[in-house]
């Protein structure tokens, strides 16, 4: 497929746009509510900003284009507030973690739409099972070719932002015994996963006439890769991150990521062409970060030699020091090395929930007090 028919939107260099999807919580009852068509009533509709999902005790809140992560937390913080009155008049809390800790999916009531129904038809079991809630990041790109070059680049550090952003301990009432379980439910779904090795824009295209010809999707939104290209955003779309339960926690993975970004772009303006890292150590730091978060230890060369994350992302913090400070993201910075200090997400629920006898209640009213003060709570050490 060329150019022409798979066109790639025009989009100024690493501006940023950011979805987050929310829980809705019965605030009684804590577990999930569906009563999104109710906010949507109130309302008037679906907006650009506030917007369905599969199921109808979830959100997603969408921000506008950015310019830098402190856009991001203004639009976002905006839009929470919305979101946070008319909950206030429908009896509801709101929850942002990659899972809602006891909350059953088989029972979940399925938003009115086409493309969910399409989804559940061709996906069945695995789609009913998609209650979880992801953070998703996109950057703008020059154009496809620089998608691309961005993609195989970015691989190297998923693994962190994974890790980092691990929100999902918990699924059905039961202790995963991961820091993330809300990744591996995307391992199930075909077009879903790491990405697929792709070297060039070109090689994209034709990936995709495949998957269209073959009736392995219908667009480009099914394709549900940990990044992919979003050629009618003109954006590279970063996936793999849980939900974070903080509006600051949202805004400082957005930071790294977005400094990240920009040290991978001055060195392919200088002439650096990158490679994917071998797909077995794609599959397997993913594997680490879902299972051990911050604690695990990554593979750093094609040999198999590993070092811990907490001292890769140290390392990767200094080296971007000159480029965080030139966007302001200190305070960002100083965040992300409290999470890989005190504990991410994943690791302050399985505190509350060790002192709370795993009360999942308990848990989850905690995550929606994290959600409504927009910063986290730590407790003793």
């Amino acid at each position: 497929m060329s150019d022409s028919v798979l066109q790639f939107s025009h989009s100024k260099p690493l501006t940023l746009g950011v979805e987050l999807e929310l829980q809705l919580l019965d605030k009684t009852t804590l577990d999930l509510s569906p009563k999104s068509p109710l906010l949507f009533a109130a309302l008037g509709g679906e907006t650009s900003r506030i917007k369905a999902e599969i199921f109808q005790s979830m959100l997603e809140i969408n921000t506008a284009v950015c310019q830098n992560a402190h856009e991001v937390r203004r639009d976002l913080s905006q839009t929470i507030s919305t979101v946070q009155e008319i909950c206030a008049s429908l009896d509801l809390r709101v929850a942002s973690a990659g899972t809602h800790p006891f909350a059953h999916y088989s029972d979940r009531i399925l938003y009115p739409a086409d493309r969910y129904k399409s989804l559940i038809d061709r996906n069945q079991w695995i789609a009913r099972r998609l209650m979880i809630f992801g953070l998703h990041v996109h950057i703008g790109m020059r154009d496809g070719e620089h998608a691309i070059q961005m993609n195989n680049a970015l691989l190297h550090y998923l693994p962190i932002l994974l890790a980092l952003s691990a929100s999902s301990p918990y699924w059905n009432g039961e202790d995963t015994e991961l820091a993330s379980s809300r990744i591996t439910f995307f391992e199930a779904i075909p077009t879903g996963g790491h990405p697929c090795r792709i070297m060039s824009w070109g090689d994209f295209t034709d990936l995709y006439a495949k998957l269209i010809r073959s009736g392995a999707i219908r667009s480009p939104k099914d394709i549900w890769w940990d990044m992919r290209p979003s050629p009618g955003f003109g954006t590279l779309e970063i996936r793999i991150c849980d939900s974070p339960p903080t509006l600051a926690e949202t805004v400082a993975i957005t930071a790294l990521i977005h400094s990240i970004a920009k040290y991978i772009d001055n060195q392919i303006v200088d002439g650096r062409k990158f490679a994917p890292p071998p797909d077995w150590i794609v599959r397997e730091n993913k594997w680490r970060a879902s299972r051990w978060g911050t604690s695990a230890e990554f593979i750093v060369t094609n040999d198999g030699e590993t070092d811990h994350m907490i001292k890769i992302t140290s390392d990767l913090l200094d080296e971007l020091a000159e480029i965080s400070s030139s966007m302001s993201y200190q305070a960002e910075f100083d965040l992300i090395r409290q999470l890989l200090a005190k504990g991410p997400s994943y690791k302050r629920q399985q505190a509350i929930a060790s002192r709370n006898e795993n009360n999942m209640v308990e848990l989850t009213d905690f995550l929606a007090s994290e959600f409504e003060l927009r910063s986290p709570i730590w407790g003793s050490p």
